[in-house]
């Protein structure tokens, strides 16, 4: 082993097991949202901002306690956090979230998860070759999500072509967040840009639906008492993995495992929700933990 290599590819290690991280609290999640909606019949854009508000204070805590430094506002970039905080995280979420209301949840997340496929062909124009190993794990993920959610068919019977838009435009805004963050946190710790582009998305929301019209709506405790948990599972946990995860790797590589998501949360379905699997989307699972591992080689 070359002198100095040891610490490169442990750094490599560690990018990994942290995006893995983000996948399985994202998955876990998505499990939990469908419950909320199904059983509880929350509407989507009410737990988008609760799940983002909710987190607000637990991210400001432990950017205290770990990197205070990081509470910092930035001085110079604050256009850049405004950008990823409206057309990253806003979008993200917003558009992801209303498409599992109108599309059902195994095709949107077949839609959301073209964004790896997006990230490749972003760097191909920017004159970046990706590696034979990463087009062949991106080829074996899309095939493997294809084949783990199954039905195609939307939640809502007849659907508008503004809510196909909408739908396809979470992935647009995940591979934007992919490569946006990666940039940011080349320039700032991932921490502030956690931070502060979730204060700009919590704002945000909050314009569109006043905070008064959600207390309003008389959820009771353990309806609130779940916005917390989404906000742990699905927001602080997953995020600070997940930006932690991205400044130690390509964000075409990070995409790529990040496709771990629907089989978390497809599996957890059937676990917790009782959803069985089909055949072919146990086929799937596989094909994309194949993906997921050929992705994982260290080929720098």
């Amino acid at each position: 082993m070359a002198p100095g290599s040891k610490a490169p590819a442990l750094s490599v290690v560690k990018g990994q097991l942290l995006i893995v991280a983000a996948t399985f609290f994202w998955g876990i999640s998505a499990v939990f949202a469908r419950f909320l909606f199904r059983d509880r019949a929350i509407p989507p854009l009410h737990l988008v901002e609760l799940r983002i508000l909710l987190a607000l204070p637990l991210l400001v805590a432990w950017i205290a306690w770990r990197n205070p430094e990081a509470l910092r506002p930035p001085r110079e970039d604050w256009p850049q956090f405004v950008i990823l905080g409206a057309l990253g995280v806003a979008a993200i979420q917003g558009s992801y979230y209303y498409s599992i209301s109108v599309l059902g949840v195994g095709l949107s997340i077949l839609i959301q998860y073209l964004a790896p496929a997006l990230i490749v062909g972003f760097e191909m124009l920017r004159g970046v070759r990706p590696r034979p190993v990463t087009l062949a794990a991106l080829a074996i993920a899309v095939l493997g999500t294809v084949l783990l959610v199954g039905s195609f068919t939307p939640a809502g019977g007849h659907i508008r072509l503004y809510q196909w838009i909408i739908g396809f435009s979470s992935a647009v805004t995940f591979a934007f967040y992919i490569v946006y963050s990666k940039r940011m946190i080349g320039k700032h710790p991932p921490e502030r840009v956690l931070l502060y582009s979730f204060l700009v998305a919590g704002t945000i929301w909050m314009i569109v639906t006043p905070p008064w019209r959600i207390v309003a709506a008389g959820y009771p405790r353990e309806v609130w008492a779940g916005f917390g948990v989404m906000a742990i599972i699905s927001v602080a946990l997953p995020f600070v993995c997940f930006n932690a995860g991205l400044r130690l790797l390509p964000a075409a590589r990070a995409g790529i495992l990040a496709m771990l998501e629907p089989v978390v949360a497809i599996v957890g379905s059937a676990i917790a929700l009782g959803e069985g699997l089909a055949p072919r989307q146990w086929m799937g699972a596989v094909l994309v933990l194949l993906a997921s591992g050929l992705a994982a080689r260290r080929n720098d």
